[in-house]
């Protein structure tokens, strides 16, 4: 799928005055600081159409971007960052909950994470309770350009090997990307171009 526009909408600190129109809905997030505007970016060819910031932890709204004039991609808040304080991380986790609870034309979350780490309990914390939630949900492993391939390889696999341990039904989609080298993009959209057919699809019908 080729992005031919994309545009932000709007950012939102109330789930209740997201866009109403019932546009298919991809989410976005991911520990502070994995590079997820970075991403944003690469996939929709636009250097600054998210705003990217040295400073994790500044994104604290729900950002709608309108790609293709047909769905929706949503930048959550990042999570993890221990500086900020409780309360903002509770605003923060409520937040994001309700989003995933109430929008029913959510219908996938990708979950970013740096390859470059072990795994951890937060990530895998967050991957069950979506999975318990009955939210469907991918990886999309970033910066994959700071490792090698065998580095990479074996990350990957460690993942793997944890996600088995769930006796889950499935594990989730696994993408590889570096927004510095764009690669992974073309993946991941080939990914949402067929979740949108099948969406329309089912609308239509």
């Amino acid at each position: 799928m080729q992005i031919n526009s994309s545009r932000f909408i709007m950012s939102n600190s109330n789930v209740a005055t997201c866009p109403q129109n019932y546009l298919p809905e991809y989410a976005f997030i991911g520990r502070s600081n994995v590079g997820k505007s970075s991403l944003i970016n690469s996939m929709c060819g636009k250097k600054n159409l998210a705003k990217t910031s040295s400073t994790p932890g500044k994104t604290i709204l729900i950002n709608h971007y309108l790609l293709n004039e047909s769905w929706y991609l949503v930048d959550l808040p990042g999570y993890g960052y221990a500086r900020l304080s409780k309360t903002k991380k509770e605003v923060i986790r409520n937040l994001t909950k309700n989003y995933f609870k109430k929008r029913k034309q959510l219908i996938n979350v990708f979950l970013l994470i740096d390859i470059r780490h072990e795994p951890q309990s937060y990530d895998l914390d967050f991957m069950i309770w979506l999975n318990k939630n009955f939210i469907p949900f991918a990886i999309i492993f970033t910066k994959s350009d700071k490792l090698k391939n065998n580095s990479i390889e074996t990350n990957v696999l460690k993942y793997k090997s944890v996600l088995n341990q769930n006796n889950w039904d499935s594990n989730p989609p696994i993408f590889v990307t570096s927004a510095k080298k764009k690669t992974g993009n073309d993946k991941i959209l080939e990914y949402i171009r067929i979740l949108n057919s099948e969406f329309y699809k089912y609308k239509g019908a």
